[in-house]
């Protein structure tokens, strides 16, 4: 019995929901993928997936590597209809569609791995963008004024230190609850004295990739930012909406969106007069960066961060090298 990609998809999104827990943003990076594979293959008449080799995974390697078209699926916009991918995303649409047919192979839906011996495209390595700290400041303040009136301008002051103070990803801080806001020197509760126990600064329990979760502890600015938006901002907000526990919310009183935090970082890079290009990731990668120049250990950095291997944290370490280096070059007399 022919078994289609799409039924395929299906048996494989099923499995990485129930038994390995993915969060719903990675099911839902995992479906575009998938269902970008299906378009291509259904584009070539290749309507069973017992019909695929080695030799067709390749392929449509060499082809994402050449054209993005119509079947990149609904995230490639139409402008980049002739724009060839990243080898990053093109490794990372290979590990999903390989995963799917090895995980149909174990099942005994397919009789052979058709992703077994396909290369992975190797990754260029580039450095993150970190911005100098004086950058950070520039940006924290033009975010907002903590204490002032403007209850969005608080909330956007709070949400950019705790950013940079904790390196979170975005996606994790949108998700936080204001119980995820940890008891901080054995004061109790936060609610207790918001601004007396966060103002020393304080922890996070934050739920990172795979729904792991780690504590963060975070500084004492970005404690009295979070409790000046507590205290003034937040209850203004969240009254216009049904009750939320989000840590930040939108106008409208629900909880903010990743897209939203994202605009809140550009218009704050803006009206900083930065230059270079400034996302969410940018104050992670700073963060990582600034911890690894003020003497860090890798493994600490690492926790920090969420990675699950040492490894992925050791980029940093070469943009401080890289620093380190251009210090030795100005300063040392016989290094020219």
């Amino acid at each position: 019995m022919a078994l289609t990609a799409a039924q395929g998809m299906e048996h494989y999104l099923r499995h990485v929901a129930l038994e390995r827990g993915l969060s719903a943003n990675s099911r839902a990076a995992y479906r575009r993928d998938l269902a970008a594979y299906a378009a291509w293959l259904e584009g070539r008449g290749i309507r069973d997936l017992a019909g695929v080799a080695p030799e067709t995974l390749s392929e449509y390697v060499a082809e994402l590597g050449r054209t993005v078209g119509p079947e990149a699926g609904p995230e490639a916009a139409p402008e980049a209809a002739s724009r060839p991918l990243a080898p990053a995303s093109i490794a990372r649409r290979l590990s999903t569609v390989r995963g799917m047919h090895r995980f149909l192979f174990e099942e005994g839906l397919l009789e052979s791995h058709a992703g077994s011996g396909v290369r992975t495209p190797k990754r260029a390595q580039r450095l993150p963008k970190a911005l100098a700290v004086e950058d950070v400041e520039a940006l924290l303040d033009a975010a907002g004024d903590p204490r002032g009136d403007d209850a969005v301008g608080s909330r956007d002051r709070a949400l950019l230190e705790l950013l940079y103070a904790t390196g979170a990803r975005v996606s994790e801080v949108t998700a936080l609850d204001i119980d995820d806001l940890l008891a901080v020197s054995g004061r109790g509760d936060v609610w207790g004295d918001p601004e007396r126990a966060l103002g020393e600064g304080g922890m996070l329990q934050v739920t990172g990739k795979g729904s792991k979760q780690r504590i963060v502890p975070y500084g004492s600015y970005a404690g009295r930012a979070l409790a000046a938006y507590l205290v003034r901002a937040r209850p203004q907000m969240a009254a216009r909406g049904k009750g939320t526990p989000a840590l930040f919310v939108g106008p409208r009183g629900g909880r903010l969106s990743r897209q939203s935090a994202w605009l809140v970082i550009r218009a704050a890079a803006e009206r900083a007069g930065i230059a270079s290009q400034v996302s969410p990731h940018t104050l992670r990668h700073s963060f990582a960066t600034h911890l690894l120049a003020g003497g860090a250990d890798v493994r600490t950095v690492q926790e920090l961060l969420g990675h699950a291997s040492v490894t992925t944290t050791q980029i940093y370490t070469q943009v401080t090298a890289d620093t380190l280096r251009e210090h030795y070059l100005l300063a040392h007399p016989r290094a020219r």
